[in-house]
């Protein structure tokens, strides 16, 4: 079982390493793959150095999986090449995520719909996937109408780049911009590119994704992303209007027997999700979860999860994970 990691040397490519070897993935050859310039650099894993190599070698090695998280040109570039030689890729960019010829899977709500035919397969948004796990069990139950969306995402979603910006901010150095302003005690509404809406491409993308892993086109989406100075972790204020009656009890129980996610929820002594406490761990986290009472089957919850993790790197391989475990690999 070989398995190529491109983009090995990014913030997600890092995780993805330190988890294969967390969660002891079945693996007998790890193939680092990054740019040009990062060829022949050593990575750690399980206790041995790894050379980094070139995008081609990789291909030329025939790995069983690749797990793809260097961007959307990189993996409109090589992700057939790779599934032409029979690999099977699971994408963490959004160069797949809305071809209708590809699977866009948070595994927990929809990994039933793999096949052994499957072999590009796309991993959602990251504050999709947070949203979707907890969501779709309460419009499998209740039914969804409407979903305003408003994130909070930490600057690692960005990259390095926006690490080093906060960083040289907050000690008062000057250096380069991953942001057109400051993030240091800041918030930017603006996380990617405008569209022609006036809508951000992560705003849309939040639009788009869950309709396609739910099933449901009816649904009636909106969203505003901002990006704050936190460095790990995405938070998102969620409302729901249901098409049934519901008991705010009944959803607390509902999520807290959801797999992948955590309820934190008791108002009387402060307790809810936040980054700091996502940080490094697996699960989603939901809290705030309150009716809304401005409408009929109006409902709040607060969503928080790390977004290395779950939101990028935890839910590629646990799609590895569920692909080996049906025999689809």
């Amino acid at each position: 079982m070989k398995v190529a990691v491109v983009g090995a040397t990014g913030l997600v490519g890092q995780v993805m390493i330190k988890l294969l070897e967390e969660r002891n993935f079945p693996l007998t050859e790890l193939i680092p793959v990054a740019s040009e310039k990062s060829v022949g650099k050593k990575i750690s894993f399980k206790g041995q150095e790894v050379s980094v190599q070139s995008i081609q070698s990789a291909i030329d090695l025939k790995p069983e999986i690749a797990l793809f998280s260097a961007g959307g040109e990189t993996s409109l570039a090589y992700a057939e090449k790779f599934a032409a030689v029979g690999t099977t890729v699971i994408d963490n960019s959004s160069a797949w995520r809305m071809d209708p010829t590809k699977k866009l899977i948070v595994p927990e709500v929809n990994a039933g719909e793999l096949t052994k035919e499957d072999k590009i397969i796309a991993n959602p948004n990251c504050s999709t996937i947070q949203m979707v796990l907890t969501l779709a069990p309460i419009h499998k139950k209740y039914g969804i109408d409407r979903i305003v969306i408003s994130t909070y995402q930490s600057i690692t979603g960005t990259g390095v780049k926006a690490l080093e910006q906060l960083k040289n901010e907050q000690s008062g150095k000057s250096g380069e911009m991953a942001y057109a302003y400051q993030i240091h005690e800041n918030c930017i509404p603006q996380c990617d590119v405008f569209m022609e809406n006036d809508y951000t491409k992560e705003e849309m993308k939040l639009v788009n994704e869950p309709k396609k892993i739910m099933g449901d086109d009816s649904l009636k989406i909106t969203a505003t992303a901002v990006r704050v100075p936190v460095m790990g972790g995405h938070a998102e204020s969620i409302n729901l209007s249901l098409k049934n009656s519901f008991e705010v009890a009944e959803i607390k129980e509902l999520l807290s027997k959801t797999k992948g996610i955590v309820v934190k929820d008791n108002p009387a002594n402060a307790e809810y999700p936040m980054p700091l406490y996502s940080k490094d761990k697996d699960e989603v986290f939901v809290g705030r979860i309150r009716r809304d009472e401005s409408q009929e089957n109006g409902l709040n919850l607060w969503i928080v999860a790390d977004n290395l993790r779950k939101g990028a790197a935890t839910n590629t391989i646990q799609i590895a994970e569920y692909l080996l475990e049906k025999g689809l690999v």
